[in-house]
């Protein structure tokens, strides 16, 4: 039976070989996958040009992804150190690459990413037509718009940010209710300087359907970005917000007519007791489509610790109902970040992810601090270092700080709790200072 995207088939009842790799990855049973599918409750983003892909699921109700934000700007363009970044991505166990480069030969860029990387890549049109197009924004017509989101699907990418539901609407009610902030969504504000200067309506709302017809050929996940996404906590939650989020929920069903697999972006800078509030709102505004959000980030006074901030935001959001967290890094607001940067906030991000896996009862999530847990009874440093997160960096600090004894570290040394107490039940003598 043919099927045109990974909804699609599902709702033909037909399994395919990207459901079972997920099936596998999440230990749940294929038929309850394909049923979450079928509904738009996960998505599997996977163009049908992208050959090299591991396909990974994203859902509530599945092990939480992350996706790490790259690609270089008019003060660093260097492709080399990008390229660095994806692989350290790819290592540390990002399931998806966003690249938001500004600058350069983006398109060669881009197919290299789809042709040689195994992570889900996402990309932002809008940001990329500036570059294309090398023109005043005002002089970009609605059609150029459109036809750099088909460039995108043709070239691989699995999932794209699309701003659709900054409409004038939306816009009327952000210019009617002051922020703080603004807008602080890169390509929200480039949508809505455009609207306000050409009098257009968004192209990305008008042609909704257009673009959909291109998603729908080539199986991208529409990601409805949030143009009016809170950039500090002053913002959380205000008219803007909500007013994007139920237009964003009328545009995820019009996907779902289309058989298009769809993903909502969300906030932002949040106080944290929103968080659990506003992934309740979008799971009902938005029908169970799958919540990918930006940290939220739970402070604004923490310039280099925002992979911090963001972390504690994330696992709130995903023990809450949010299914993808971007990750953030320490250089978040100040800089594009080098390579130890993009390190730190993937750790981060994966830190959060598997602390919500195991508050909402993933199958399987606890079994690897159990097993930690194990090896830190029995003092077996081999056995951490293999189970850590970044097994370099807690092999790297136990290094710089020697032990005098083999099977302690240099913080209790004889005052070890776990040496001492296994000591004792097995029955030994346990001196401490003259040991």
């Amino acid at each position: 039976m043919i099927y045109t995207t990974q909804m699609d088939a599902a709702r033909k009842g037909i399994l395919t070989d990207e459901m079972k790799i997920v099936a596998r990855k999440e230990n749940m049973s294929e038929q309850e996958l394909l049923d979450y599918i079928a509904k738009g409750q996960v998505i599997i983003p996977c163009n049908k040009n992208h050959k090299c892909i591991s396909p990974s699921g994203i859902g509530a109700m599945l092990t939480t992804k992350i996706n790490v934000n790259l690609g270089t700007s008019r003060d660093s363009e260097d492709w080399n150190v990008e390229i660095e970044k994806v692989q350290w991505a790819v290592e540390l166990g990002a399931e998806a690459i966003m690249d938001l480069s500004s600058c350069g030969d983006t398109r060669s860029f881009r197919r290299r990413l789809t042709s040689e990387c195994s992570a889900m890549i996402g990309t932002v049109p809008i940001y990329d037509a500036v570059v294309y197009y090398h023109k005043p924004l005002k002089e970009i017509t609605a059609r150029e718009w459109i036809d750099v989101v088909r460039m995108h699907a043709e070239d691989g990418v699995d999932f794209m940010t699309i701003h659709c539901g900054i409409n004038q609407a939306t816009a009327k009610r952000f210019m009617d209710n002051k922020r703080l902030m603004n807008i602080v969504s890169r390509g929200g504000s480039i949508i809505f300087a455009w609207m306000q200067m050409t009098g257009n309506e968004n192209p990305f709302y008008e042609y909704y359907d257009e673009i959909l017809d291109i998603c729908r050929e080539y199986d991208v996940t529409m990601s409805l970005g949030d143009a009016c996404r809170p950039g500090c906590i002053e913002d959380a939650t205000d008219t803007a917000q909500i007013e994007e989020l139920i237009t964003l929920g009328e545009l995820t069903k019009r996907a779902w007519e289309k058989d298009v697999q769809v993903m909502v972006e969300g906030p932002g800078h949040m106080a944290l007791n929103q968080i659990e509030a506003n992934m309740t709102i979008q799971k009902t505004l938005c029908h169970g489509a799958p919540f990918y959000v930006l940290g939220p980030l739970v402070t604004d006074v923490a310039p280099g610790y925002d992979h911090i901030t963001a972390a504690i935001g994330g696992a709130i959001a995903a023990t809450h109902g949010a299914a993808f967290l971007c990750y953030v890094t320490p250089a978040e607001h100040l800089r594009l970040p080098t390579v130890e940067d993009v390190k730190e906030g993937i750790i981060a991000s994966k830190i959060a992810a598997h602390a919500a896996d195991i508050a909402k009862g993933v199958k399987g999530a606890a079994d690897w601090d159990y097993e930690m847990s194990k090896a830190r009874k029995k003092l077996d440093w081999e056995k951490m270092f293999e189970l850590s997160m970044d097994p370099e960096k807690a092999r790297r600090y136990r290094e710089e700080s020697k032990p005098e004894k083999e099977d302690t570290c240099s913080m209790c040394g004889n005052f070890c709790a776990v040496k001492n107490v296994n000591r004792i039940l097995d029955g030994e003598i346990v001196t401490i200072f003259d040991e």
